[in-house]
């Protein structure tokens, strides 16, 4: 199967894009991630993948996390996030009781840790939600590789 080819299918669904962020060694860490996904109401679970060749991935093993969805106009957050960073922040931290998240996010899940799968090439994440909470807007899209807007019918 060419790799390639099938992450362009792929590419075809469209996500939400979120930053996920958490404490580790004195310091807040995130990363932007479109492969995260609600896993159950009872217990409430999300499930967030983790490429195996990010520097994220050891700061997320045994960790509380905070997923950050992100609204339409934080798309340079996202980018910031995805490893080209601005000489200037695109964002502000916000201390809650689980860390620092990103203000004025869409919505905020925090999660304590809950299980840890082989997912191939990933690590799947799986967070027990402690805490959330949401605002209104319009959410930032992914599709075909590319930042898109999501229209609500």
């Amino acid at each position: 199967m060419d790799q390639r080819d099938f992450r362009n299918c792929m590419g075809k669904f469209a996500t939400g894009v979120t930053v996920v962020t958490c404490e580790a060694d004195g310091h807040t860490h995130g990363f932007t991630v479109n492969s995260f996904t609600s896993v159950s109401l009872e217990p409430p679970l999300v499930l967030v993948s983790v490429d195996r060749n990010t520097k994220a991935l050891e700061k997320m093993r045994g960790n509380h996390f905070i997923v950050n969805v992100l609204k339409e106009e934080q798309q340079q957050t996202a980018i910031h996030f995805a490893g080209k960073p601005n000489e200037e922040s695109p964002f502000e931290w916000e201390t809650s009781e689980g860390g620092q998240r990103i203000k004025d996010s869409l919505a905020h899940i925090e999660c304590a840790p809950w299980a840890e799968y082989d997912g191939g090439d990933h690590v799947l994440f799986i967070g027990e939600v402690e805490n959330y909470d949401y605002d209104e807007g319009e959410p930032l899209g992914y599709y075909c590789g590319q930042f898109s807007k999501i229209v609500p019918k």
